[in-house]
């Protein structure tokens, strides 16, 4: 149960960094944190206590952690890696042309 809030904490304290920073390069780090809290919430939905890997043939009786969330987030992992990077790369662009990373002054700048 404590691992369940940990990961709740940990997305609580990402969305934090979204709500309340204005700098874009902070923005996205806490996005990032909200992903990797929401990655590691999928990931204990498939935890069992004393569980095996998923990989042994033939045993009757044994205790298997469910491993379609692991696959799951893994996927996740990649496609959020991307999108990180595409975000980062927007955020660069964006100082480029601005030469500011404060989303107030980017919201009065027009062109």
């Amino acid at each position: 149960m404590i691992h369940y809030l940990l990961g709740i904490l940990l997305f609580v304290i990402g969305l934090y960094g979204v709500l309340v920073k204005r700098n874009l390069f902070k923005i996205i780090i806490g996005l990032i944190i909200m992903e990797y809290a929401t990655f590691l919430l999928f990931a204990l939905v498939g935890f069992r206590e004393h569980g095996t890997a998923p990989i042994q043939p033939g045993v009757a009786g044994k205790v298997f952690v469910d491993p379609l969330p692991q696959a799951l987030v893994l996927t996740a992992i990649v496609i959020g890696l991307g999108t990180t990077a595409l975000i980062a790369g927007l955020a660069v662009r964006i100082y480029e042309k601005y030469g500011t990373l404060d989303i107030r002054k980017i919201k009065k700048l027009k062109g």
